[in-house]
């Protein structure tokens, strides 16, 4: 990737390596750590892959310009262009700047742009403001929805406005098979997405026998839950927000997998209530004991997982683990690996050019 602020914007920390060189740094480190020698290795596009991206908004002799925090410096850098985000995005911020520069209500104080892409090419744009914006600026911005067809929401200190939708539809792929979901301005997302379709297929390629039903934590939107539920009989899949339990609940009615229960719970409100410590009425539809689990699925925070969910998930046959942080994964793996084995790992390059490496394991139970 050829980009003009390598070395100086702080996105890119590995900005010395090309791109095969920086992943196989950051492989290489991770190998050591989780000692793991096999690994399949996800790549990314080596440019234009990321479908979620924050720009600053630089104020300079009345103009504006896009800025990053600068690697060296504490400052912020200008720049014109980044490789790194999806292409729609790519060739939208030059025109997008040039726009908000011709209207004083768009630019005046304008702080921060947040983009989100699709991989269909649907974006949505953000616009921050450090000052309270109303009526007048809803109407200004109307235009840029009607420029470029894309979704605008408007953002100030205590105020959200929504020009059409707080959304974009997305398409994710699964060995030639579609799922329809939406991507909402305030919700998390894989930022990478096409190495997202190929972590999905990962774990279905290495489930193994599929016997019953499948337990979820961290569940997100469903980004997981939907793709997996026709290999199982029943799905019960958990998530602490109410706004991703909101979508997710959206996106199993909107791809018709009416096997799969959503339980807006933490995973230690949900260890309280699989051991019958505690009840809760957020289960009172949700029968537990009709579950006969052979399968759980954790995505944790960087955190990794704590100490009452580390107990339950040693309890199921079959373990797939997504993590976000080898240091963390490490930790709890020291833990699994009494009861478990590892039958399959592999490493995603969702964060390209910096020091961030997602893991996947999958781990059956040892034989007595």
């Amino acid at each position: 990737m050829d980009c003009n602020y390598f070395g100086k914007c702080g996105s890119c920390s590995l900005y010395q390596f090309n791109y095969e060189e920086q992943l196989s740094y950051k492989v290489e480190e991770a190998k050591e750590l989780l000692s793991l020698k096999d690994a399949q290795i996800i790549r990314s596009k080596p440019s234009h892959f990321r479908n979620r991206a924050e720009f600053r908004i630089w104020h300079e002799d009345n103009k504006i310009f896009y800025a990053m925090h600068s690697l060296q410096e504490k400052s912020l850098l200008k720049i014109d262009s980044c490789q790194i985000v999806s292409e729609p995005i790519y060739h939208l911020m030059p025109k997008l700047i040039e726009f908000l520069k011709k209207s004083e209500i768009l630019s005046h104080k304008l702080f921060t742009i947040e983009f989100l892409s699709s991989t269909t090419g649907n974006i949505m744009a953000t616009l921050i403001y450090h000052k309270k914006i109303d009526e007048t600026w809803l109407k200004e911005a109307k235009k840029i929805e009607d420029e470029f067809d894309i979704t605008v929401i408007g953002r100030s200190r205590g105020v959200k406005l929504i020009l059409s939708c707080d959304y974009i539809d997305e398409t994710l792929t699964i060995f030639n098979k579609e799922f329809k979901f939406r991507l909402y301005e305030s919700g998390f997302i894989q930022p990478n997405l096409k190495v997202n379709e190929k972590m999905i297929e990962w774990v279905l390629d290495n489930l193994g026998l599929i016997k019953n039903d499948l337990l979820e934590l961290y569940c997100g939107h469903g980004n997981f839950t939907i793709p997996l539920s026709s290999h199982f009989n029943k799905v019960l899949a958990t998530e602490v927000s109410k706004a991703s339990i909101k979508a997710a609940s959206w996106h199993k009615e909107l791809n018709r997998c009416e096997n799969i229960s959503f339980a807006r719970l933490s995973s230690q409100e949900f260890v309280q209530a699989y051991n019958k410590e505690r009840e809760f009425r957020r289960l009172k539809d949700i029968d537990l004991d009709s579950f006969s689990f052979s399968h759980i699925l954790v995505d944790p925070p960087r955190s990794g997982l704590d100490e009452m969910s580390l107990e339950l998930v040693k309890e199921f046959d079959n373990i797939i683990y997504i993590s976000c942080n080898p240091t963390t994964l490490k930790r709890d793996l020291e833990k699994l690996k009494s009861t478990h084995k590892i039958v399959a790992s592999a490493f995603f390059d969702q964060f390209a050019y910096t020091n961030h490496l997602e893991s996947g394991l999958i781990l059956q139970k040892k034989s007595l």
